[in-house]
């Protein structure tokens, strides 16, 4: 029998409209469903790199004419001897790291719960790599140089950098009943968290977030893994974009390039065709 606290927090995932976000939820282990609500938006794939024509591939932008850089917070999808399809953004890919590559769509939750080692794998797959961390500080800064993607200073809600009045793992915690010991430890990457409401938003859903060069949510929504093998990741997520730097230069250098959790996702980068 369902607890009386997980059927309060079903109606809660069912709450509001099925956009996105809501269709993944939902379908988290319903194949079908989860790969249409994965598929990127129409007319995606014609996104034009910024001041760089076909320099860069469609889903990237050229940042100070040096460097593509993933407009979306990465997905990622399954190779499979039938075609690609789309991966669960709610489950890790330990033990599958081989079997999955990172793509950078509008319009679908990011992939959390995820490693900087395995992101750099993910992006290798799919002939990227991780940006350095001067790479993502550019992107983030755009190319008017300023703290926030969007301006100089913090805006309130401009970013999925809201902060529930309830921490995520507590809450499920809580309707779980997880035992307090396991807290931060093992229940950070349950899967439920990412799902509620308030929380992960769909890549670019808040359309002011970013600056010239067309990249999103590079404050808040996922922290970013950078290459970094002492383990880095930038930008803050929809909690925290304070604790460890302003907008852009929020940078957490607490955890081992192998970590993960609810909190971390990545995007790519890569270096631009040659002009001839």
């Amino acid at each position: 029998m369902m607890h009386a606290s997980l059927e309060a927090s079903a109606a809660v995932l069912v709450e509001r409209p099925m956009k996105a976000k809501e269709i993944a939820t939902a379908a988290v282990k319903d194949g079908a469903a989860l790969e249409s609500a994965m598929a990127p938006e129409s007319g995606a794939g014609q996104v034009l790199s910024s001041a760089g024509g076909a320099r860069c591939p469609a889903e990237m932008a050229l940042v100070e004419d040096r460097v593509c850089v993933d407009r979306w917070e990465s997905s990622l999808v399954e190779l499979t001897p039938s075609g690609e399809r789309p991966w669960s953004p709610f489950d890790p890919v330990d033990g599958n790291e081989r079997r999955v590559r990172a793509v950078s769509w509008p319009g679908v939750i990011p992939q959390g719960y995820i490693s900087g080692r395995q992101a750099k794998t993910a992006c290798a797959a799919s002939g990227k790599r991780l940006c350095t961390s001067d790479e993502w500080v550019s992107a983030c800064r755009g190319p008017e140089d300023t703290a926030f993607p969007y301006g100089a200073q913090r805006q309130q809600g401009v970013c999925n950098d809201d902060e529930r009045p309830v921490h995520p793992v507590a809450e499920i915690a809580s309707l779980l009943d997880i035992k307090s010991e396991e807290l931060w430890t093992t229940a950070m990457n349950n899967p439920l968290i990412n799902q509620l409401s308030n929380a992960l938003l769909p890549t670019g859903e808040r359309a002011a977030c970013t600056n010239g060069y067309g990249v999103y949510d590079m404050v808040g929504n996922l922290h970013e893994w950078v290459d970094d093998p002492n383990g880095t990741f930038r930008g803050g997520y929809f909690m925290d974009t304070t604790r460890n730097g302003e907008g852009c230069k929020y940078a957490t250098t607490a955890h081992s390039f192998g970590y993960h959790d609810y909190s971390t996702g990545f995007r790519c980068c890569m270096d631009p065709e040659q002009v001839d």
